[in-house]
This record gives structure tokens, sequence and C-alpha cells, in this order.
């Protein structure tokens, strides 16, 4: 009689989930960098909630590195139901139909984190999931890696120092036109085969948050960082739409706070992540960092300013205009908390 149970239970999940012999609901969660970087971090900090808040109910199977599947192929897995959960970077979604999900391409339209999260956890993060649910995919969260910077083997100050490399990007029309606007050559590349391609100079370059260019080591192989801050690279924490309906209301409860408290936690430890592993790229000594000055970094800003037009009618003008609504709102926040108190 228990088997029979069991086993209507596992026909009962279908396609919208595993279970395993114990009657587990078992979640595949891939992801593609390293266990030791804020999203692999996070990725385990949710397994441990959401088996203690299931009470072992849910299972998360974690599989980082790309050892089920690299930057293309996983949007698809997702979706197919071959996994249950991804954290792909914001820029998969464009090639997938969703372009309005490249506004967090767009070169220098974040000033800071804050900025960031108030579009995120707003109505523009609302907006943006909802883009997902024709596609078979449920949003959960968004989650920092950290502001970009540029690598190469030559150093990079001004805007004419870049013309001519070739750097790698990931798929995104807008970090297609940003390098272009530099005078880059982009070429779009697996997250998992850039140190290889870079070793042996496939490409001049890339652009990464500092976390991902140390845990990836790729400063073996760039001889020069420039602290750029020019564009972001976060996450969208993702579910198999099928998937996460068929769960029962109060399992998905639990895993929504898990996620919630998993979204705190990682956006906590980003920057740290990223200030740690700047400080191992200085003591190791393969790379020289250089941080742009006020006037160059207003040089790359000019240069790059055109594509917020360009990219208007493919966006989303509301949601451009809303997150640079939210910069100046937060700008004038932090001017205010300046100004001297009247005695």
């Amino acid at each position: 009689m228990k088997l029979g149970v069991v086993l209507m239970f596992v026909l009962s999940m279908g396609i919208t989930g595993v279970a395993n012999a114990a009657g587990e609901i078992i979640i595949k969660f891939s992801h593609v960098v390293a266990p030791d970087t804020p999203k692999g971090q996070a990725a385990e900090r949710f397994k441990q909630l959401a088996e203690k808040l299931t009470h072992n109910r849910i299972k998360v199977e974690i599989y980082p590195n790309s050892q089920l599947y690299k930057d293309r192929e996983e949007i698809e897995a997702l979706q197919s139901g071959a996994v249950q959960m991804l954290a792909p970077s914001m820029a998969k979604f464009g090639p997938m139909g969703a372009r309005e999900f490249e506004i967090f391409d767009m070169p220098f339209l974040f000033p800071n984190q804050d900025a960031l999260h108030r579009v995120m956890d707003g109505d523009v993060g609302k907006k943006l999931f909802a883009k997902l649910d024709t596609k078979g995919i449920t949003g959960l969260a968004f989650w920092d890696n950290g502001f970009k910077q540029m690598s190469s083997n030559k150093p990079m100050h001004s805007v004419a120092d870049l013309k001519g490399l070739k750097m790698r990007i990931q798929s995104s029309k807008v970090l297609s036109a940003q390098m272009k606007a530099l005078g880059v050559n982009p070429q779009v590349m697996a997250f998992s085969e850039v140190y290889t391609a870079l070793q042996q100079g496939v490409v001049d370059g890339t652009e990464n948050p500092v976390s991902n260019f140390y845990t990836q080591k790729m400063n073996e192989v760039q001889k020069h960082m420039t602290m750029s801050n020019h564009g972001y690279l976060g996450y969208a924490v993702i579910v198999n739409k099928t998937f996460w309906e068929g769960l029962p209301a109060d399992i998905r409860s639990a895993l929504t706070t898990a996620m919630k408290e998993s979204t705190a936690f990682e956006r906590d430890i980003a920057q740290k992540d990223n200030d740690d592993a700047l400080a191992n790229v200085i003591a190791a000594k393969t790379t020289t960092v250089y941080t742009l000055t006020p006037a160059e970094r207003a040089e790359w800003q000019k240069t790059l300013l055109p594509l917020q037009k360009e990219f208007e009618s493919v966006i989303g003008t509301d949601l451009i205009q809303s997150a640079n609504a939210i910069a100046a709102q937060i700008s004038r926040e932090q001017a205010a908390k300046t100004l001297p108190k009247n005695k």
C-alpha cells in the first residue's frame, strides 16, 4: 500500500517536478559560476533554508560551474523541465525575446547599488518578471554580482585605448553596441570558455565584476584591469513555471521565504566578495589595476550615453526613464544628507 502511494505521488508530479523514492520533491538548481562566488554561496544558502523550512520535503541539488549546462543551453533546459531553477545573468533573456531585461546591460545607467535595488524591487522589476510568463518561466528574485570592470593585456585609460580590442561579451544587443561604440570588436562566448580563450589569445579581454574575474583565475591571463564600473552584472533567479505552480501552496510559501532570505544574504555578501577579490588581485601582482579619473570616466560616459536613445524602442522608454528618475531621486537624497543642518 505504501509503495502504491509513493508511485502515485511520483506519477502525479508529471512534468511539474521530480520526486525521489522518499517522496521528496527535487529541485535541480544549475548555474555557471564557482561555488565561492556570491551566486554560488546564495544558492547553497537557499538549499539550506528550503530544506529546513519544508522539513526536507524539498531536496535542492546544486550544479555549479556549468556542470550540467553552459550559458546558451540552460534557459532551454529550464523551459523543458530538465532543471527546475536557474540564476542566469539578465543578458540571457534578450535572445529569448524578453529584450526589456537588457536595461541592466545599459552602461552607466545605475550609479550605485541603491538605484539598482530600487529598480529591481519596484515596479520595473515586476514588469520585467511579467515578461517571462509567456516563456514558461516564473521570476523569483534579483541577485547581485557587481559592477563590471574592463580587463585586457594592455592599459585602458581613454576610450582610444580600447580601439581594435577583441572583447568577450555575453549575448546581448546592448553589450554588442556598447563595445562597438568604444571601438571594440565584441565576441559572444560562453562564460565557461573565457579563461581558455584569454589564455590562447582568441580574445584580448573581457568585462566582469572582480569576484568573477578572480574566482575564474582570469588574473593569471590578463595583465590589466580598469576599474570602470561602466556596467552591471546581476542575476534573475527563475523557476520552471509549470513546476512552480504545481507545488503545494505551503511548499511554495516556504520556498518564497527561503528565496527572500537568500536574496538578502546574497546582496550583503556580493560587495564584500568583490572587495576581497580586488584585494587578492592586487596582492597577486599579476594584473595592474587602474581606476579611471573623473575626466576619463566622463569621456567613457559621453561615448556611451547615446545607447539610451538607441535602445528606447527595444527596452522601453518608460523603463529607462524610471531608472533615470530613481537615480536622480537617490542623488537628491544623498545631497540632502550632506547639507549642513540649521541650528
